[in-house]
């Protein structure tokens, strides 16, 4: 008999965090850190435990639970991006937790990895009582002719964009900075990865911070703040965000939690430098 699977909780605040996964993508090092030199890269694709250039990027979850809401931060890949995917509504139904009961959906942006999980095989929606939260900015790049402008590689990812925010349109409210999406739990803006993506901000004794891609690895993304992420869409702004959110994470003695960092992808910076420290949480708190 296979061991259930089992996964990181903590309270914090008001909150009950489960970080969940839709399985893990593999990246490319030249995507994990284009600025690298050979070198350097070797070492990081080898702190991640991955060889021959290529290593993993999980896709963390955060299943947020207060009072009534049933709260998940984007919906991963589900099996349309990359074999390992598609693993979300498996490991929701493993804590007890029914696609059908999730309340609210926030997306933080629409690239493949967060946001094709929205649509079962079938056509249907995945999550058929939740209502979405997504910026105005974000749906309306991907809806518009900067997307139809993007190169041809990419337009896939513009396709599915498409087809699953259109699935959604008469689901959606739209969010922009500061906004409090339930009692304690608010958008941050932190664009650059794409134009409208957002990071949340969790009230506790201290606040608790889901970076999504604005940070996209606990290696490079802290040591080498000023490097750029391979899929980061506006590389200027978003170096000038991830700056400013681990100045900000640092000061405030923020946890963090991120998207692609090894799991469970929870823990805080401190300031070393012109450069940052991570520091994993391997406890729940409570």
């Amino acid at each position: 008999m296979n061991k259930p699977m089992t996964f990181h909780s903590f309270k914090h605040g008001l909150f009950d965090v489960t970080v969940l996964s839709d399985g893990p993508i593999v990246l490319d090092g030249e995507i994990f850190a284009p600025q690298a030199t050979d070198g350097e890269r070797e070492e990081i694709v080898a702190r991640l435990a991955g060889a021959d250039n290529v290593a993993e990027a999980q896709s963390n979850i955060p299943l947020i639970i207060a009072a009534n809401d049933v709260i998940l931060v984007d919906v991963g890949a589900g099996s349309l991006f990359q074999p390992g995917g598609g693993q979300l509504e498996g490991n929701l139904n493993s804590v007890g937790v029914k696609a059908g009961d999730v309340t609210k959906i926030i997306l933080s942006h629409a690239h493949p990895d967060h946001i094709w999980g929205m649509i079962r095989e079938d056509g249907t929606l995945r999550f058929s009582n939740a209502r979405y939260y997504i910026t105005r900015s974000e749906w309306e790049f991907w809806m518009g002719e900067e997307a139809s402008a993007l190169p041809e590689a990419i337009q896939p990812f513009v396709t599915g964009a498409r087809r699953d925010l259109q699935a959604i349109a008469d689901r959606v409210t739209f969010v922009e900075d500061g906004d409090e999406i339930i009692p304690g739990l608010r958008v941050l803006s932190t664009p650059g990865h794409t134009a409208g993506h957002i990071s949340l901000v969790l009230d506790g004794d201290v606040p608790l911070i889901i970076t999504v891609d604005a940070t996209a690895s606990q290696i490079v993304s802290v040591e080498h703040p000023d490097w750029s992420f391979g899929f980061d869409m506006h590389p200027e702004t978003a170096r000038t965000t991830r700056r400013a959110l681990l100045e900000r994470a640092a000061r405030d003695s923020a946890i963090l939690l991120g998207y692609h960092w090894t799991y469970p992808g929870v823990g805080s910076v401190s300031k070393e430098g012109e450069t940052f420290k991570f520091s994993p949480m391997t406890e729940a708190r409570s």
